[in-house]
């Protein structure tokens, strides 16, 4: 069944008379997703799975919406009906293709890390990444919280053991081990979580705006190492140089993002057939700590 017959029907169901047509709409890699046309209302943008998900998902994902907007301070969309069947918001715009819009999002994300700390890591309940679960237990230590429930909690799904061998799923827990000497101490604090590009839209007056969270207190760099790490346009370059100097990194922090960044590789792994590579980025930060024969 096509897509936009999904979403238009689940639309009616909901009880969304009004609506009249559903174009598609691309760019994510886990949902179904439209813009929906109503008589006499403005447009809204659909997102529902084929499969109908775990009860909790769209709740959780308008909860997240919430808490950056409401907590980080942070633009997103307004979340119109949330059920288990689908979520509904309000349209964005794309962002521009500016540096400026970059800066102007570099001081965004610089103050909702930096007006968010929190004394543990973890969540008041777990959410979602993509179709996964995301374990958000509470832990008084980063170190052990990322371990647990953002690295090794990816060993044992099937597409994880199949494209990983033994030596691979050893060095991965040998690096959890090491992390306290691989990575700084840092505070917890609010994260969206899945922050690549396609995740940063604009409000209708231009500025950043974001959506799909998978809310978290963690560290910071979660976040930046997951927008860092998956292309982002030429036009963000200037967006890593503010964000580093309002937020005091040191300048070591690129040589980090890739280990920080295994926790989106081996998520994308276990939920996709086609990884994008990320088989081949979990070994490459992974090989020095193989053991050698």
């Amino acid at each position: 069944m096509p897509s936009t017959t999904v979403l238009l029907e689940r639309l009616l169901r909901a009880g969304m008379r009004e609506v009249v047509t559903v174009e598609p709409v691309t760019g994510g890699v886990a949902a179904l997703a439209g813009i929906a046309t109503r008589r006499d209302a403005p447009s809204v943008f659909v997102k529902a799975f084929a499969e109908a998900p775990a009860d909790d998902v769209f709740v959780a994902e308008a909860e997240g919406l919430a808490a950056l907007r409401e907590l980080g301070g942070v633009a997103t969309p307004e979340v119109i009906l949330a059920d288990r069947e689908l979520l509904v918001l309000s349209v964005l715009r794309p962002r521009p293709h500016s540096e400026v819009f970059w800066e102007q999002f570099a001081h965004v994300l610089a103050r909702m890390h930096m007006s968010t700390t929190h004394p543990r890591f973890g969540w008041h309940h777990d959410n979602w990444l993509g179709r996964r679960r995301q374990i958000n237990t509470w832990n008084d230590d980063g170190f052990a919280f990322f371990a647990q429930h953002r690295l090794l909690r990816w060993l044992g799904q099937p597409r994880v053991e199949a494209a990983l061998d033994a030596g691979d799923r050893a060095a991965l827990e040998r690096l959890c081990h090491r992390l306290h000497d691989l990575l700084p101490g840092r505070p917890a604090c609010l994260t969206h979580g899945d922050l690549w590009a396609q995740n940063i839209l604009a409000t209708p007056d231009g500025q950043p705006a974001l959506i799909d969270p998978a809310v978290s207190y963690m560290w910071a760099e979660v976040d930046l190492a997951h927008v860092w790490s998956t292309s982002p346009p030429p036009e963000a370059r200037r967006m890593f140089e503010v964000y580093a100097e309002l937020t005091s990194l040191d300048g070591d922090w690129p040589a980090r993002m890739p280990i920080i960044q295994l926790r989106q590789h081996l998520a994308v792994l276990a939920q996709f057939d086609d990884d994008w590579g990320a088989a081949d980025q979990i070994r490459a930060v992974l090989a020095p700590f193989r053991k050698r024969s």
